[in-house]
């Protein structure tokens, strides 16, 4: 054990899952960039455009749970290698689902990327469970930022791959996504993270209702849940409502993307600083009124410069809501509960973006992008009232 609690190697797995985040995000972030895309150019109902994508929160949601409890019983690495696996499968089969153009079977890829994408999840989660009370905030944020990376290198390969195999549009993005998952694969076999303790990780501590009956728990989700559905709902309807709604280029689309992500995860070098600093509702609070911001912008007009200011505050938001609520929840169970409290936190976040991702593009569709963006009101209302309340009532520590 560390001086601040750490257990051994917590530093270099920080850095490794650092580093592997920013492989799996760069995936990601040129999904984001293409999927509604490719949606819209092999759906013969455009309103179905988002229905890929969707898929793929969809496939995160289903198995969020088993792969916490996988990963509970037979460890962080061959978890996370086996997510790897499933996502080079997925990217094989997205592209090969583009060659022949056919929806449905790229809807299916997308599925399976999803799988692969909820045992990456846990990246962060892995960090914090080596890392001591001190670090752990810091870890949990050093993680997170390996998506930097993701920001400038995902929207530039997707701007490549777009035409890496023409005729076949779009078909090279998925060939790079599988090679990605092949780098990451191999990546985290240095990981050190000690084998779990099989008896009480799946079924040790309190009841899970008891659990997320807590004031802490109920706050700490819903951050998290509302910070990350409110920004699918908006990033996902982006490159439609630009490339197909106003008619910007493809390109365009994908640099607007690209400042997003990048605001998304470049606050994470301080966002751990910063909650240490001022305290995590505090931080929290902070990204509801960037998320607020962000549909003023939106709302006011449909300029590359509107476009651009309003998906980096959504960015920033997510920034420190997300965080913000991964480091609240670490407060709500103890170590024999990590597993079935974290697989149900990531169950419930992943819910909600994908009712969001699902939503988005039949908003987009039918009514346009100023309901888009109004549909941020609500989330971040109840959100701002339940961290108020649990601030000034249940948490005097907190109370800054």
């Amino acid at each position: 054990m560390n001086a601040d609690g750490s257990q051994p190697h917590a530093r270099k797995n920080v850095l490794i899952l650092s580093a592997s985040q920013a492989l799996s995000m760069t995936g990601t972030s040129m999904i984001m960039t293409a999927t509604a895309l490719v949606g819209a150019m092999l759906a013969d109902d455009k309103s179905l455009s988002t229905v890929p994508l969707a898929l793929q929160f969809t496939g995160a949601m289903i198995t969020t749970i088993p792969a916490s409890l996988f990963m509970g019983r037979y460890g962080r690495r061959i978890g996370f290698s086996l997510g790897q696996i499933v996502g080079a499968s997925g990217a094989a089969l997205a592209t090969y689902a583009i060659y022949i153009q056919h929806f449905w079977l790229f809807a299916a890829a997308s599925l399976l990327l999803g799988f692969h994408v909820a045992f990456w999840q846990y990246y962060r989660f892995a960090a914090a469970d080596t890392a001591g009370p001190e670090f752990r905030a810091k870890a949990i944020s050093y993680v997170l930022a390996g998506g930097v990376i993701s920001a400038i290198l995902g929207p530039q390969l997707a701007k490549w791959g777009e035409k890496l195999l023409e005729p076949i549009t779009f078909a090279g993005i998925y060939v790079l996504i599988g090679g990605l998952c092949l780098c990451t694969l191999i990546l985290l076999q240095a990981i050190q993270i000690p084998p779990p303790k099989t008896v009480g990780i799946v079924k040790g501590g309190r009841p899970l209702l008891e659990i997320m009956r807590q004031p802490v728990f109920i706050v700490a989700v819903m951050t998290a849940m509302f910070g990350y559905g409110t920004m699918t709902l908006v990033m996902t309807a982006t490159p439609i409502a630009m490339v197909y709604g106003c008619g910007y280029a493809f390109s365009d689309s994908a640099t607007v993307i690209q400042w997003h992500i990048l605001a998304m995860f470049a606050p994470s070098f301080f966002t751990g600083h910063l909650i240490k600093r001022f305290g995590v509702l505090n931080i929290i609070l902070t990204g509801i009124v960037l998320n607020i911001a962000a549909m003023s912008v939106n709302l006011s007009g449909i300029n590359i410069s509107n476009f651009t200011v309003g998906l980096i505050c959504l960015g920033l938001g997510w920034n420190f809501m997300f965080i913000g609520g991964t480091t609240l929840l670490t407060e709500a169970y103890r170590p024999e509960e990590q597993s079935k409290v974290q697989a149900a936190n990531d169950f419930l976040v992943l819910s909600t973006t994908t009712l969001a991702a699902f939503s988005s593009g039949a908003l987009q569709h039918t009514v346009g992008w100023a309901a888009v963006n109004a549909g941020i009101a609500i989330p971040m209302t109840l959100v701002f009232t339940a961290v108020i309340w649990y601030k000034f009532i249940y948490s005097p520590k907190h109370n800054i």
